[in-house]
């Protein structure tokens, strides 16, 4: 009797394993089902939010299902990393991420409330952007030699605005400073639409600046560009010097990836759909013009691809903030 009984709970096991994957898998197969949040982690109005919403817009068309972007600003995006990090792993919360709170801050601080390199499943980067150094329409300063100069003419006499402390803008100017043996204050700020509110008021007297927010202002008179921070000539902005080019900024270089990654154990066929209706938008030719009218280079790098590109640039940024001496410190300090 008891063999019969054994037998049976071993079949019925046996049985309901299959049943169970085919269940997994129907789930899978049935994404998205229902609306998808797309956490960003700064204010609207920055170029995290302005891409993300583009991007959004179009891949729940190909989805058929309602992509929503909910700004949740704070600490450099590393608030949005760390709530997207204790989601639900199944494809209905993704962050829509770039350098800072996953490249960066990693090594600036010490008690991260997420493991960078654990606790994500990277899905697909979709853009590089230069910055551009900008100053308000009625600054004095023409080109970046003369910030340069006057930096060096009156030591702490000029501040640079940033998106956060170890935001990508505020590592562009900390590089600037260090190439340039300049004595130049950091202003953080929680987003770049803040930032850029205080320059153009102002309060600070430069800025490292995503081109899809800096164009619209720039083209509007609110601003001008002294320089690009890609290594050389933009293909967007040929007549833009790179930074670069300034006596004393040989080989400078600084530039914001952005990409969508989900939480760890992500399923691979959720990852695909979503991995699939992103490239198709990538390679949508009015995406692509619209990256390129906005200086955005479109890229469609995708799982271990994305998450090799990401370990390069930790190592690069480790080397940047033991050069300029800033030390690594608490999580939100």
């Amino acid at each position: 009797m008891k063999k019969s009984i054994l037998g049976c709970v071993l079949l019925a096991t046996a049985m309901s394993a299959p049943m169970f994957a085919l269940m997994s898998a129907s789930a899978d197969a049935a994404y998205p089902d229902k609306p998808i949040r797309i956490i960003v982690g700064f204010p609207p109005g920055g170029p995290n939010d302005l891409i993300a919403r583009l991007l959004s817009n179009k891949v729940g068309e190909r989805l058929h299902q309602t992509l929503i972007v909910e700004n949740r600003p704070g600490s450099n995006a590393e608030v949005a990393a760390a709530f997207v990090a204790k989601s639900a792993p199944d494809g209905y919360t993704i962050l829509f991420g770039s350098s800072g709170a996953l490249t960066i801050s990693p090594n600036m601080k010490t008690n991260l409330p997420y493991d960078a390199t654990k606790d994500f499943t990277p899905l697909i980067a979709v853009a590089d952007n230069p910055m551009l150094l900008v100053v308000a329409a009625d600054s004095p300063y023409q080109t970046a030699s003369q910030v340069v100069d006057a930096a060096r003419a009156k030591p702490g006499g000029l501040a640079y605005a940033s998106a956060g402390t170890g935001s990508p803008t505020h590592l562009a100017g900390a590089l600037f400073g260090s190439m340039g043996n300049l004595n130049i204050l950091h202003v953080p700020y929680k987003g770049g639409g803040p930032a850029m509110t205080d320059l153009i008021g102002g309060q600070v007297q430069m800025y490292f600046a995503g081109i899809p927010t800096a164009l619209p202002l720039i083209r509007g008179g609110k601003l001008r560009a002294l320089g690009i921070t890609s290594e050389s000539r933009s293909k967007v902005l040929p007549d833009m010097p790179a930074l670069a080019e300034t006596p004393g900024m040989k080989g400078y270089e600084a530039s914001i990836w952005y990409g969508f990654l989900a939480p760890a154990g992500t399923p691979a066929p959720v990852v695909k759909a979503f991995n699939d209706a992103v490239g198709q938008v990538l390679s949508d030719p009015g995406v692509l013009k619209q990256f390129q009218t906005e200086g955005s280079q479109v890229m469609d790098k995708r799982g271990a691809d994305f998450a090799r590109m990401m370990q390069m640039e930790r190592e690069k940024w480790a080397v940047v903030v033991k050069k300029i001496g800033i030390k690594p410190a608490a999580s939100g300090d």
